[in-house]
């Protein structure tokens, strides 16, 4: 307890008080700091050798400045990978009703049809004859030929054709509904002592150009349709049922 009494005694008072001890000696700046170090070699006549040395601490909070501005930003990092889908979430409120839109285009239909008939009677001249008509029902775009009974086809599709006649007594009725030079359904009555109405119809596909007509088929009977001018007994319709190319 006694050399650090002594120490705190030295540093308290001024130079030259402490009787028995001298002055701090002067260190220039070509000899070592003083006091020496733990190494230095003890001097016999150095009256500081042996005393407890004092080194003094710092606060590093004192001297601490004020905080910096902002340094500039570096570069954006490389993306990671991308990561597993989340759940779904809930569904949204219902939007607003949009605006009207604009008017389309009006639709565009094709039509085609006809239906004629003949008031009078006509019996088979030779073997195989066309059936003219004389009384025009409907006929579109004037696409029927009373003359020559024949129904051209313009607008491609699906037609329904529908022939109706009315037998004579005792004579035989023969009729094939023609498609160009094809007969592609037959009207057919055996001859008898009664007359009756008799009636064909289908569906056919007809491609533009395609002619239409009721051909009267003779054989060793003789074939006859019946008619009066005050009634229409025989009658040929047509129509399209769906056009081949829908616009």
């Amino acid at each position: 307890m006694a050399a650090p009494a002594l120490l705190l005694l030295a540093l308290l008072l001024p130079a030259g008080a402490c009787p028995g001890l001298p002055r701090r000696p002067c260190v220039s700046c070509c000899r070592p700091a003083w006091p020496p170090g733990p190494y230095a070699r003890a001097s016999d006549g150095d009256p500081w050798w042996g005393l407890p040395r004092v080194r003094p601490t710092i606060d590093i909070e004192i001297l601490k400045g004020e905080k910096g501005e902002a340094g500039v930003r570096g570069r954006s990092g490389r993306s990671g990978k991308e990561g597993p889908p989340g759940s779904r979430g809930l569904q949204g409120r219902k939007g607003q009703k949009g605006q009207l839109g604009p008017p389309g285009a009006p639709c565009q239909r094709a039509y085609a049809a006809f239906s004629v008939g003949r008031r009078e009677g006509l019996h088979s001249s030779d073997a195989f004859q066309a059936l003219p008509f004389d009384t025009e029902l409907v006929n579109l775009d004037g696409a029927f030929d009373l003359a020559a009974g024949r129904f051209l086809c313009a607008v491609p599709g699906v037609y329904f054709l529908s022939l109706n006649v009315h037998t004579w007594n005792y004579k035989e009725t023969y009729l094939h509904v023609m498609r160009n030079r094809r007969p592609e359904a037959v009207l057919y009555a055996q001859p008898s002592e009664r007359s009756l109405m008799q009636a064909q119809s289908l569906l056919l596909p007809l491609a533009a150009g395609d002619a239409v007509w009721v051909r009267m088929f003779q054989r060793d009977r003789d074939n006859a349709v019946y008619g009066e001018h005050g009634d229409l007994y025989i009658t040929f319709s047509g129509h399209l049922v769906k056009p081949a190319a829908e616009p």
